[in-house]
């Protein structure tokens, strides 16, 4: 379908629309899948209890995953604009709902500014999966500080990844995102596939990783791992921070927000299970034992593939990057979309310049090991990711569910839900009483002020 394939939205502007559902699904996947599913989801699920915690996570996105990102479709495309447009026209010019518009737009630039640079990382380690880990186990995990260390080696790939994403994003919503997600994808879960059979079936390692991943063991599922359950289910589908509200707003509509956002979180959780798979296949193999940071994706596994060859770490370190990118670009995109809707700006122009500055902000991180003290003792790193993490996205999320419970007219809800049924009526009282409560939680625990957990360890 042609770019020009555009509609109306209701005051007349000419709007983008995605080609298909399915390029649509895969954009919107491809933005819930990041370097996060890759190496802490797999991890906490073998943490707290394995089938177990499943088990919980599932429920939990039943009740906060989607029908947060339901909402999100529905003010999107209700609202035919970017994050701080849609609540404004849905509400009215100048309505203070507008600030979770602006929470995401906001959330969008300061995650792209440090999550570039770590991607630039991955993107660095496809080079060096090329030439062959070499050396002793501290040798090749002393690589990871090295490039950490290297303001030059960081610019250069935190560079080319904004690069990358400015320029996917600049060719719109057809011929750029939905284009590039259609390409990168597929590719992105044949890689997958072809990992995780290898780790199956040519390693003893394969039934240790299913064990610890699916058998449940309910005495390791405790409060904390409830919780993580909790906050994983919202932080894992790209929630709080516009992605979906502006992916919404590209919609046709004649498709279907639930079945859609049924498809898009069965596929998340599905990829982040086959990655788990795939790199604890691998370390068990090795009688190596998990971790949960950037350790075991940079430290660990090289010294794993430094035994196999790079016809498994080049496809990981491939793969690694194609999830970044594909979130990436749905970051840049809350942002773009802000300029081009509520400012008159060109698509190139925005892309150009909001990249530029992203690109300019992530130059702290990229310049800065992650041990600089910075505002209350963090690192750049630390800094921005709390403040996004534990601050700006649940709190966006949570201003987001009550506009669409208490806000947003039940007779515009009805419409762009579809139908009246037992379905609305439980996605209605969930983001009424049920899925609020759960995200004010998950603020509580992020600032560790939940009065029944022990934050002193």
């Amino acid at each position: 379908m042609a770019e020009d394939n555009s509609t109306s939205s209701p005051v007349g502007k000419l709007r983008q629309h995605w080609g298909s559902r399915l390029g649509f699904i895969l954009a919107a996947t491809g933005s819930a899948i990041g370097l996060g599913n890759i190496w802490k989801f797999p991890y906490i699920t073998g943490d707290y209890g394995g089938g177990a915690f499943v088990l919980v996570y599932l429920v939990c996105v039943v009740v906060v995953g989607l029908p947060l990102m339901l909402a999100e479709f529905m003010i999107g495309r209700r609202g035919q604009e970017n994050p701080v447009g849609a609540f404004q026209k849905l509400h009215r010019k100048g309505s203070p709902w507008q600030g979770a518009g602006w929470m995401g737009v906001a959330s969008g630039f300061l995650i792209l500014s440090f999550y570039s640079v770590v991607a630039g990382w991955a993107m660095a380690y496809i080079f060096k999966a090329i030439a062959g880990f070499a050396g002793s186990p501290e040798q090749i995990q002393d690589q990871f500080t090295q490039l950490v260390l290297s303001p030059g080696d960081s610019i250069m790939w935190h560079s080319i990844f904004m690069v990358l994403c400015v320029a996917i994003v600049i060719g719109g919503i057809q011929h750029g995102i939905e284009r590039w997600s259609k390409i990168l994808m597929p590719l992105l879960f044949l890689i997958l596939l072809g990992l995780m059979f290898y780790g199956l079936f040519s390693t003893n390692g394969g039934l240790k990783a299913l064990a610890f991943l699916f058998r449940p063991d309910f005495h390791k599922l405790t409060g904390e791992g409830i919780l993580s359950a909790l906050g994983h289910a919202f932080f894992t589908l790209s929630l709080g921070m516009g992605a979906m509200i502006t992916y919404g707003s590209y919609m046709e509509r004649g498709a279907r927000l639930v079945r859609d956002a049924i498809a898009i979180s069965v596929l998340d959780t599905f990829i982040a299970l086959m990655a788990g798979v795939a790199i604890f296949s691998l370390v068990f193999h090795f009688g190596m034992e998990p971790q949960q940071s950037v350790g075991l994706i940079f430290k660990t596994l090289p010294v794993l593939f430094a035994e196999l060859g790079p016809w498994i770490s080049v496809p990981f370190f491939v793969l690694l990057t194609f999830a970044a990118l594909t979130s990436g670009i749905s970051l840049l995109e809350v942002v773009v979309s802000y300029f081009v809707d509520e400012r008159g700006w060109s698509r190139t122009a925005a892309a150009l310049v909001m990249g530029g500055l992203i690109y300019a902000v992530g130059l702290l991180c990229a310049t800065a090991s992650l041990e600089v003290p910075f505002m209350g003792g963090k690192g750049y790193f630390g800094f921005f990711d709390d403040l996004t993490t534990n601050y700006m996205l649940p709190i966006g999320g949570l201003l987001t569910c009550l506009f669409t419970a208490w806000v947003f007219r039940d007779k515009d809800r009805v419409d762009e839900f579809g139908s009246r049924g037992f379905a609305y009526r439980a996605f209605v009282f969930l983001v009424k009483y049920i899925t609020p409560v759960a995200v004010v939680i998950v603020i509580l625990h992020g600032l560790k002020l939940l009065p029944f957990m022990d934050y002193s360890h």
